[in-house]
């Protein structure tokens, strides 16, 4: 009976909110400034720029968004041989961070090449890539503008890498890759 009864109480409940609803009338509207805001005229006069409203220059300090540098050699074979040859790293001695190129590399290329440059990282020993050759291979003959080009570009399966690493670290990540072809050419 008493199940009965919260069963009743409910049926009755819903058939009140459903018999006040009226459609024909619009719903109170609590915080109208959320659904109505106050427009305002993008190119008005306005105090806050004495010249007028144009392109403005950007504000003393700020910093720039996407310090893109354009890479002159294009993405052709003949472009790689241009990099492999001409190309050298813009840093010096003292820009070069050996722990900070590892970081990257490891990140960036060590799951495919290896720790060590050998071309045994994870994914080849699971064998979801095949054929990634060693840094020391001979008919490689790797420079430092081949693999910037590369890490540029990409090559063969491998993708490019410029969105994920900057200029800087790009040449980083170059150096540490010379380093691990000369300890595996010893």
């Amino acid at each position: 009976m008493k199940s009965l009864f919260k069963i009743v109480i409910v049926l009755m409940v819903f058939a009140s909110v459903v018999s006040c609803q009226k459609n024909s009338r619009p719903n109170y509207q609590f915080m109208p400034n959320m659904y109505e805001p106050v427009s305002y005229e993008a190119y008005q006069e306005s105090d806050a720029f004495p010249g007028g409203v144009e392109a403005q220059l950007p504000a003393e300090g700020s910093i720039p968004r996407g310090d893109h540098m354009p890479f002159e050699i294009e993405n052709t074979n003949a472009g790689y041989e241009l990099a492999k040859a001409t190309l050298q790293s813009p840093l010096d001695s003292t820009q070069i961070d050996s722990p900070r190129g590892g970081q990257l590399y490891d990140i960036y290329c060590g799951i495919c090449h290896g720790r060590n440059g050998k071309g045994q990282g994870t994914l080849v020993k699971r064998e979801k890539i095949l054929g990634v050759p060693s840094y020391d291979d001979a008919g490689r003959a790797i420079t430092a503008g081949s693999i910037y080009h590369t890490i540029y570009y990409g090559k063969n399966a491998m993708g490019s890498y410029a969105n994920q690493l900057n200029e800087e670290e790009r040449w980083q990540v170059v150096d540490y890759v010379l380093k691990l072809k000369a300890d595996l050419e010893k």
